[in-house]
């Protein structure tokens, strides 16, 4: 039994990965399409990953030019443009608002995602959702010193933390402070984890895990 579980939210707790695929797809269009097809592979295969990073890595190993701080700020700004009006308004993942109803009294239940903290702080409260959670984490904190301080906080060992998450990175931050992991993989979409790691195709089986 978990002490407090941890969920990634882009694609764990709202279906929004494709929103933010298709925002580097337009944020890139000028570049044609051999470098955007290369951006958005390495953004689909990053998950969970501050976008800054992925504009760094777009600019530096693709683009093979430099990005300003200034230009790396006005990126930010049209991403989040293209992005927190329809994830505010997007689906949710089957059986992710059922869990959160019923068990947010019995967990410490927190978010810890990849996007900028200011915005998901206004996301979490436009879908009314901030009664779910003790507290919700975003970039530039990196996600194995949040399940960190999550335990400290609490106090409990990282041993008794479960993360939920959809990504291989996810899956490294829970690894690297010992905490257990259940991924998400949607139907269709490859599985990024290890043979032996526990996956479901969305919420609605996470009960069986507690």
């Amino acid at each position: 039994m978990p002490k407090a579980i941890i969920f990634d939210f882009d694609g764990v707790i709202l279906q929004s990965v494709d929103i933010k695929t298709r925002a580097f797809e337009a944020l890139f269009a000028f570049e044609g399409p051999e470098a955007v097809a290369r951006i958005v592979d390495h953004h689909r295969a990053n998950g969970g990953v501050s976008r800054y990073e992925k504009f760094r890595h777009a600019y530096r190993e693709i683009l093979r030019r430099p990005l300003s701080a200034e230009q790396e700020k006005t990126l930010g700004e049209r991403f989040n443009i293209l992005v927190e009006d329809a994830v505010s308004a997007c689906p949710w993942v089957p059986g992710a608002r059922e869990f959160l109803e019923a068990r947010h009294k019995q967990f410490p239940l927190f978010i810890a995602s990849g996007t900028p903290q200011e915005e998901l702080s206004r996301i979490v409260e436009r879908r009314g959702l901030n009664g779910f959670f003790r507290a919700v984490y975003g970039t530039p904190a990196q996600k194995d010193a949040i399940l960190r301080k999550i335990a400290a906080d609490l106090p409990c060992a990282p041993e008794d933390l479960l993360m939920v998450g959809d990504a291989g990175g996810d899956y490294e931050a829970a690894h690297a402070v010992g905490a257990a992991f259940v991924g998400v993989v949607a139907p269709g979409v490859p599985n990024p984890f290890l043979p032996g790691v526990a996956v479901l195709p969305d919420l609605t089986g996470l009960e069986t895990f507690l």
